[in-house]
């Protein structure tokens, strides 16, 4: 691809990196450009580190590996790693969230209680889990107990997809043996699969690969977002507001950053103690803000209200501001560099988790049996440094927003309180008010211009009726942007689409929360199928993904598992797959004979729009659907 000059399409951001530069504050747009042309075998996927008799480069003149790997070997070993580290991210994080249940039911952990006992009994019902007579920790400790067994079982098959999936879609899953055994050992199998010379059809390793994504989105991010519901409360539509704006000049500000909810409810909760606030206005602050960047901030923002600093490319930017005290991490999406600004700057860093310290930064080590003492002394930590500042410069721009929407809260929103259900929702696209359903997710990377590929492709969608649903700094990127305002409608949304948000009061994208909560997507879609009307399986749906601005493995983790499930996905940048041909056409074209969805890589977001539109369009027709009702801007060629 033709990487993009321009550095933001948010005008906080860029007068933000104009600033720091002047400043001679380095970010990682500078040491982007400082990298210059990438390595071509690299980007293709050609180039094999697996043993060390390598690393072998693919060309004309040498079309194999010294082993006799070919292109698409070499670079399907190479992009299930990728999907296998992204699925232990994730579901490593929902790991820690079913054992901070189970430890909190013992009586094991600092201030965590269950926030919502009928999440709780829902799910417990839906998997079979005994409620009558019981109390709610002891079946709450069945559930967390049960739930900790998918991450490690060594038999059958976890236990989401048939629960939730239509039958057509899990009997497809069972066929192609593409359902996992547990999260972590098809993690496992995934390494030993594509150690030297073990598996080497390039097939053979994508369809692993699928599986494997699968553990994630119908396994540990499934659990990360059900019982992070029981946890720290189911979310409900929520008033916020979003950008650098956020920080309070004469407040104590705590940015949260990373992804585990299990810190950053404790820090807001924390920052909102009399103890706390009263030390802060000793130091002569008005208050404690507390605000996020990446996931972190999806989670507070849905179930707190909390402010969102920025998304990913923010980070550097928000300590820039000098108005930042403590910038706490604990896992993922943490630029090591942020030490270097802290040093320029007065803000203390500070990680919290062993399995991600950095060299220079303060570590308080989170424990959950301490953690809201632990909470405590981090707020402390930033009011004692408060006094300290140096020139402050916080932009005066921040936009309003609404976020917190699940599938239990739009059945209701859609269909009212006494008929709450999908139904609205599928009538709406059988008789052509709406086109489909379109899921826009994913990261920033300085490969592209921040925000602009999110934002183009999310306009062009709702133009032409398409709802658009949104998590992570995706959603960031429209939520700076004001379309998650249910305002936006009017501006922004074809008439079908305006209609439906102007009846019930939403936004034409509604904002579902972290990268983990992509399984509400899921969710969202198995509700579409049961409702009725729209086919048999998951496939059928007039709804296709994207992640227009991917960064990191967790990304293609998450593509693999919607193609799994029946989407048709685009990635961009391209995973590093385009050095084989065979490889590529498997991806984008021919996977979808076996599961139902496949991937594109079209970098455009115009163009990698109208694809989905198409695609949807390709879906009513095979569902005999009503033609749209209102004439569209895009129509795709027959």
């Amino acid at each position: 691809m033709t990487l993009e000059t321009t550095d933001s399409a948010d005008p906080v951001a860029q007068a933000m990196l104009e600033k720091t530069r002047a400043s001679k504050v380095e970010t990682a747009h500078d040491r982007h450009a400082a990298q210059g042309k990438r390595c071509p075998f690299g980007e293709g996927g050609t180039c094999c580190r697996i043993c060390e008799m390598g690393p072998c480069r693919i060309t004309n003149k040498n079309p194999r590996g010294i082993c006799g790997a070919d292109p698409a070997t070499i670079a399907a070993r190479h992009l299930i790693r990728q999907v296998a580290a992204g699925v232990a991210a994730h579901s490593d994080h929902g790991h820690d969230i079913v054992k901070t249940l189970l430890a909190s039911v013992r009586g094991e952990a600092q201030g965590y209680s269950i926030k919502s006992e009928e999440r709780l009994l829902s799910l417990a019902r839906e998997w079979g889990i005994a409620t009558e007579g019981r109390g709610i920790n002891e079946i709450a400790e069945e559930m967390a107990t049960v739930g900790l067994g998918q991450f490690n079982q060594q038999e059958g098959e976890i236990r989401y997809p048939a629960l939730r999936a239509p039958r057509a879609t899990v009997e497809n899953w069972r066929k192609l043996d593409l359902l996992p055994v547990g999260v972590e050992h098809e993690i496992v199998e995934t390494l030993h699969r594509t150690h030297e010379g073990v598996d080497a059809d390039y097939i053979n390793l994508i369809m692993h690969g699928l599986r494997t994504a699968m553990g994630d989105g119908w396994g540990g991010s499934m659990l990360a977002t059900d019982i992070g519901d029981v946890l720290f409360g189911a979310p409900k539509p929520v008033r916020s507001q979003v950008n650098l704006g956020v920080l309070k000049k004469d407040e104590v500000n705590i940015v949260v950053h990373g992804h585990e909810p299990t810190l950053s409810e404790m820090v807001v909760a924390a920052s909102r103690d009399p103890e706390m606030l009263k030390l802060a206005e000793k130091n002569g602050a008005r208050g404690i803000t507390v605000g996020g960047i990446c996931c972190t901030a999806n989670e507070i923002l849905m179930r707190q209200g909390a402010p969102v600093v920025g998304n990913f490319l923010h980070q550097e930017l928000a300590i820039a501001t000098g108005a930042v005290d403590v910038m706490l991490v604990d896992v993922q999406c943490i630029m090591p560099a942020l030490v270097e600004h802290a040093e320029r700057f007065h803000t203390r860093v500070i990680t919290t988790s062993k399995k991600a310290r950095i060299s220079g930064a303060e570590h308080i080590q989170f424990d959950e049996k301490e953690a809201y003492d632990i909470a405590k002394q981090i707020v402390g930590r930033a009011i004692d440094n408060y006094p300290r500042r140096g020139v402050v410069y916080i932009p005066d721009r921040k936009t309003d927003l609404v976020a917190g929407f699940t599938v239990a809260n739009t059945f209701r929103h859609l269909g009212g309180t006494y008929r709450s259900s999908f139904r609205p929702l599928n009538d709406a696209i059988i008789t052509g008010r709406l086109r489909g359903v379109a899921a826009v997710i994913g990261c920033n990377t300085v490969k592209k211009t921040q925000d602009n590929s999110h934002l183009k492709m999310v306009h062009e969608l709702l133009a032409n009726d398409v709802l658009v649903v949104m998590t992570g700094c995706a959603a960031t990127a429209c939520a700076k942007a004001g379309l998650l305002q249910p305002e936006a409608a009017a501006g922004h949304a074809g008439k079908g689409l305006r209609e439906i948000c102007e009846a019930v009061g939403i936004p034409p994208v509604l904002h579902l929360g972290s990268c983990v909560d992509n399984s509400r997507i899921l969710a969202a879609l198995c509700e579409m199928s049961r409702e009725g009307g729209l086919g048999d399986k998951l496939s059928d749906l007039p709804v296709a993904g994207a992640a227009p601005e991917a960064m990191c493995e967790k990304a293609i983790a998450i593509a693999f598992y919607c193609v799994a499930s029946g989407a048709f996905v685009n990635y961009s940048p391209a995973m590093r797959v385009l050095g084989s041909d065979q490889l590529t056409r498997f991806l984008t074209e021919d996977i979808e004979e076996l599961v139902g969805g496949k991937l594109s890589v079209e970098d455009d977001p115009v163009e990698a729009a109208r694809l989905r539109i198409g695609h949807m369009d390709k879906k009513r027709k095979a569902l005999k659907l009503k033609p749209m009702i209102y004439e569209q801007p895009f129509k795709p060629a027959d």
